[in-house]
């Protein structure tokens, strides 16, 4: 008999009854601590309280495809181990290895099976020795199932239990008011051995939405939870977490038991021995996205979605206003929650969490520069039957080319800019390896594939990469010792914890500064950034630098006299201007 405490129970308890309303709740709630803690693992005594300690300014993630490395004869999750001990172990704590489960499309996040490692990277011993040397994060691609699995096979059969482990509608259902991400159809008609059926289908018709509204399949994914935790997952991401509810004639989106069931696994990994971090992924406007921190009680973290969007807009304008705008209406995050800040991944640069932050115009402005330098876009459906663009796909290096005249010579300043000013904001900087390496548009992956994602899914030949890493004069080992040494200088900053104070300074739309405090109060950085390619100068009385102290920039080494005369800044230059060097 697991031992578990009454408050855990009772909340337990009272979160499968607002879930499953029907069912026996008591014998729900076994079946969950079971499933979260089989072979005599038992739950704290106690709840983790919410507080600040889960990361501090030293954590910092790399985010990368299991294959992001490789060189036809070794097994990629060891050449992605050998390059991350190799490259980034004096400056990157965590490392996401993106869907590393056997899979029939979308790079792995239509998953056959959640329980083994895809056979082409690896193995779960390869995954463990990455999770012993850097904080791990995995994806729990809680959503959807590949058509080509077990389960949906047993499905098409009717075999019990996952007769019922898909969500099925009806052309005849008034689908009107589902919020798309995709320009698909949302319904696949399926032949099953109980007739035909129509399944519901959020991203491809590959992938298969799974039926929450049958607890079987919530019990099986808390213990695939589980079995992440066992090897040595600490950061669970919840892939595509708000569309994992449907009710017919709503927006299938961000619904009330969608919320209920993050604030359950909350809970169970608030009772974990482990240190288990729950983040959202959510791509959707800021409002929505900000509402899965819920009270202290949802998600510990969620993506910054709307920073990539209006980082670029700002770039590529000259202007932050935008971004300032923006800035100044961010809640802290609560405590014992932080903002997980990233401008690229594997995926494209959403355009979605721009909306009532950037008006059509602007959203225009920028994808029209974007495809300038290369870059594509994927629409969505909205209801009405029209199309509108969801994300723009291009590496975050490429889009830096230039401006909205045009490009330039300023692409390298450019995009340290967008890459320091990530760092320096409130929350845990999370970098894509092809930020890291400065990695150009995979023209040759689109073509191969068909998909406008693959551009920025490249899989470096990992000899050809270390060539390029040691030659210091490449684009590649310039950008990755650049990134390095920003890292590691913030690295060292009390003002830069995740939940260190911040406040948006008003320096005009050429530059974007906010001011950090640490938790102590013992540390101040003035974060100012230049987002144009012109010459600023700024009195140094404008920064209200208190007198008596010695003043420096972390990034220049520069001493800054806050008595008197001016800072120039060079074109897309970044000063983190602290009292303590």
């Amino acid at each position: 008999m697991i031992a578990v405490n009454s408050q855990l129970r009772s909340k337990l308890l009272s979160l499968v009854k607002e879930i499953y309303p029907d069912v026996d709740a008591a014998h729900l709630s076994r079946r969950i601590i079971e499933s979260f803690w089989p072979d005599g693992l038992e739950p704290r005594q106690r709840v983790r309280p919410p507080g600040n300690t889960l990361w501090s300014q030293k954590d910092s993630v790399v985010i990368a495809y299991g294959n992001a490395v490789m060189d036809g004869q070794h097994k990629p999750l060891d050449l992605l181990y050998d390059f991350l001990r190799r490259y980034l172990s004096d400056a990157i704590t965590g490392v996401h290895i993106l869907p590393f489960f056997p899979f029939t499309s979308d790079d792995g996040f239509a998953v056959t099976d959640y329980e083994s490692v895809n056979s082409r990277l690896g193995d779960w011993a390869d995954i463990n020795r990455i999770g012993e040397e850097f904080r791990l994060m995995s994806d729990l691609v809680l959503n959807h199932m590949s058509s080509q699995s077990k389960w949906f096979h047993e499905y098409l059969q009717g075999h019990e239990p996952y007769d019922k482990y898909f969500f099925e509608a009806s052309p005849a259902d008034d689908l009107t008011s589902v919020v798309r991400p995709r320009a698909h159809p949302l319904l696949r008609e399926v032949e099953t051995s109980n007739g035909t059926r129509h399944v519901w289908c959020t991203f491809s018709f590959d992938q298969v939405d799974l039926n929450y509204a049958n607890p079987d399949v919530l019990v099986d994914m808390i213990r695939i939870m589980r079995l992440h935790i066992a090897n040595g997952v600490r950061i669970i991401r919840l892939d595509a977490v708000a569309f994992i509810w449907k009710e017919i004639g709503t927006t299938c989106i961000h619904l009330p038991k969608t919320h209920a069931i993050v604030r359950l696994m909350r809970l169970l990994a608030d009772y974990c021995d482990e240190r288990v971090v729950l983040l959202t992924e959510t791509n959707v406007p800021n409002a929505e996205n900000l509402s899965y921190f819920g009270n202290r009680n949802e998600a510990h973290a969620i993506y910054n979605f709307s920073l990539p969007p209006l980082m670029l807009h700002a770039l590529l304008t000259g202007t932050s206003r935008y971004l300032n705008a923006w800035q100044m209406a961010m809640p802290p995050a609560q405590l014992g929650c932080a903002y997980l800040n990233f401008t690229a991944s594997h995926d494209g640069i959403g355009m979605r969490p721009a909306e009532g932050l950037l008006d059509d115009a602007e959203i225009e402005k920028v994808i029209k520069t974007v495809g300038s330098f290369g870059g594509l876009v994927n629409m969505r459906a909205m209801p009405d039957g029209s199309q509108k663009p969801y994300e723009l796909n291009i590496t975050y290096f490429e889009a830096m080319k230039g401006t909205v005249d045009g490009q330039d010579e300023w692409q390298f300043e450019r995009f340290l800019a967008s890459q320091t000013i990530q760092m320096a904001l409130e929350g845990i900087p999370a970098f894509y390896i092809h930020s890291l390496l400065g990695t150009g548009n995979d023209y040759a992956g689109v073509e191969r594939t068909g998909q406008n994602r693959t551009i920025n899914r490249k899989r470096w030949d990992y000899p050809e990469l270390r060539t390029e890493l040691e030659d210091p004069s490449s684009i590649h080992a310039r950008i990755l010792g650049a990134m390095k040494e920003r890292i590691r200088i913030r690295a060292r900053q009390p003002a830069f914890h995740p939940n260190a104070t911040q406040f948006t300074l008003h320096m005009g739309e050429k530059l974007f500064g906010f001011w950090r405090q640490s938790l102590d109060r013992d540390q101040s950085i003035f974060a100012i950034h230049n987002v144009t390619k012109e010459e600023v100068t700024i009195p140094v009385m404008s920064i209200n630098l208190i007198t008596g102290m010695k003043w420096v920039d972390l990034l220049s080494d520069e001493a800054v006299d806050p008595s008197r005369g001016e800072i120039t800044f060079a074109p897309y230059q970044c000063r983190w201007i602290s009292n303590r060097s």
